[in-house]
């Protein structure tokens, strides 16, 4: 292994979001854990994948196919692996790979005509992208392959709420994004890695992964988020493993703007649904920092949503929600809040609907704001004009 691909292998970590989620479901689904996490539960997953391999796939056995295994033992060099391999075929044709997991053995199922249509050093790429799902598993107890089980039982049952569902998609296309850089440490540079993508994508037996990086660079979504079910688009991984292999300082913040997009109502992940809970609180103590608007109607109403809540909760700061790039939905959400505290007390109903326009204005949504005072509280235009002249600044008319 080369000095470069030393380097990027002593800072191959979990993703933030993988870190993010495990903490989350450590301290919500703490039951769930323990049983998910459980020896019993593991052994019996184990036992019916290891009959599975053997009932529909073909092994293939080291001395047979030398090329196969010599590229998985490099792989696991590259990426601090010890264990025994042993490597499959599958029976349909398309190009692909998957691990199946099992700890203190790598198994490695190879899809299509991988052998025949990869490079040396794509076939290398491919195995260390397998491994990778391997080392994100067998990290620490665990803890990440267990997530993955919570969050894909959870999609099985019909039950399931949406945030459960959104999180295993996005648990899942991290996942592939790590793999992607275990692929590119084993091939010793981030273009093998985008090759297998493009290969496994079209079937092609010949690629030119610059040129598809070109190409990925022309597709510009800005707000857009990856729609991918169970990996990202193959743009965005090449881009995500090409950025990460050049150190880009900003590749978290890329991963999360490309991969998860803008904060949205429509798309609240478990993480997500946490940070709405908190910033829901910190708006109403945006709102209400004038201790003037406190009324006890008021706080009931903002109790009705958390019992505990205080006027010393930190607000949320214009800053802090630019942070999370919302979009109108959310924007909608907090100004729909803020109209349901004016109406609790209808004495200070102007004054809350004039603190709750200054709040507007700080995120960008005086627009939406004064739609929703048409539309929800069915004010005449010359009332709200009269709450929006007395704003700090005074909005152009709409």
């Amino acid at each position: 292994m080369t000095q470069t691909a030393s380097a990027h292998a002593q800072r191959l970590q979990p993703l933030r979001y993988h870190r993010d989620v495990v903490a989350l479901l450590q301290q919500t689904e703490n039951a769930v854990w323990s049983w998910s996490a459980s020896q019993a539960a593991k052994n019996e997953h184990y036992d019916a994948m290891r009959k599975a391999m053997l009932r529909e796939t073909y092994r293939l056995d080291a001395g047979a196919y030398p090329r196969a295994h010599e590229a998985c033992e490099v792989a696991k060099a590259a990426l601090g692996l010890e264990v025994p391999a042993t490597l499959y075929q599958a029976s349909d044709g398309g190009m692909n790979a998957a691990l199946c997991y099992i700890p203190n053995e790598i198994h490695v199922v190879l899809h299509g005509p991988v052998l025949e249509r990869l490079t040396p050093t794509e076939l290398l790429a491919l195995m260390g992208h397998e491994l990778g799902h391997y080392r994100l598993w067998s990290i620490g107890d665990g803890e990440f392959l267990v997530a993955a089980r919570i969050l894909d039982h959870a999609v099985v049952y019909g039950s399931a709420a949406p945030s459960h569902i959104e999180t295993a998609r996005l648990f899942a296309l991290h996942t592939e994004i790590y793999a992607d850089r275990c692929a590119a440490i084993a091939a010793d540079g981030a273009g093998p890695a985008v090759a297998i993508l493009v290969k496994t994508m079209t079937g092609m037996a010949q690629v030119d992964a610059d040129s598809y990086l070109r190409q990925a660079a022309e597709i510009e979504e800005p707000g857009a988020a990856s729609r991918g079910q169970s990996h990202p688009e193959a743009y965005l991984r090449a881009q995500a493993v090409d950025r990460w292999w050049r150190a880009d300082d900003d590749i978290d913040d890329w991963i999360d703007r490309r991969i998860r997009g803008p904060l949205s109502l429509a798309t609240l992940d478990l993480t997500r649904q946490s940070r709405l809970e908190a910033m829901t609180r910190g708006f109403f103590a945006w709102l209400l920092g004038d201790p003037d608007l406190r009324s006890d109607a008021v706080i009931t109403q903002v109790k009705s949503f958390f019992p505990d809540w205080s006027p010393d909760d930190a607000p949320l700061t214009t800053d802090a929600l630019a942070a999370e790039r919302p979009d109108d939905s959310l924007k909608s959400y907090l100004i729909a809040l803020a109209c349901d505290l004016a109406m609790a007390d209808a004495d200070l109903r102007d004054e809350l609907l004039v603190a709750a326009a200054d709040v507007a204005r700080g995120f960008d949504g005086l627009d939406l704001f004064r739609q929703a005072l048409q539309r929800d509280l069915k004010l005449p235009r010359a009332a709200i004009e009269r709450i929006l002249a007395r704003t700090q600044a005074a909005p152009a008319n709409g």
